[in-house]
């Protein structure tokens, strides 16, 4: 099971999120697959270890880069796209999730960002990376 704590700046736009994306996962039978719960970014770090990844809000690029400095915490982060954040849904989250964690694994390196995906606030996607572009992670 892939733990996902989904953080904006205050909990708000994050708990809405979380429940829809909560209510996809039942829908479509993933409990045993994924969860998600949210939070504000400002608790996060106190959550973080009992999840797989973290995953932000687009409008905390610039918290994030300061926790890594500060914390240099030792689970993915990923900030999502800002289309992909408008129009969550599990079955591209997931998939972003899995390879956020799969390239994490990797390079040990965070913020974790796709190739080409270095800036954000330039990411016009609003599906999974693997569903954008020919899927070759480094």
């Amino acid at each position: 099971m892939i733990r996902i704590l989904l953080c904006c700046g205050g909990g708000f736009s994050s708990s809405a999120l979380a429940t829809k994306v909560g209510k996809d996962i039942v829908e479509n039978n993933l409990q045993n697959d994924f969860y998600i719960e949210f939070s504000p970014f400002s608790l996060a770090k106190e959550k973080m270890n009992e999840f797989d990844i973290v995953v932000c809000c687009p409008h905390l690029r610039f918290d994030v880069k300061r926790m890594i400095d500060n914390l240099n915490p030792d689970k993915p982060i990923y900030i999502l796209p800002p289309r992909m954040y408008g129009l969550i849904n599990i079955q591209e989250l997931s998939l972003d999730a899995i390879d956020v964690i799969e390239l994490y694994n990797k390079t040990k390196v965070n913020p974790v960002h796709f190739p080409g995906e270095e800036h954000v606030l330039r990411i016009t996607r609003n599906v999974a990376y693997r569903n954008q572009k020919s899927y070759d992670l480094v």
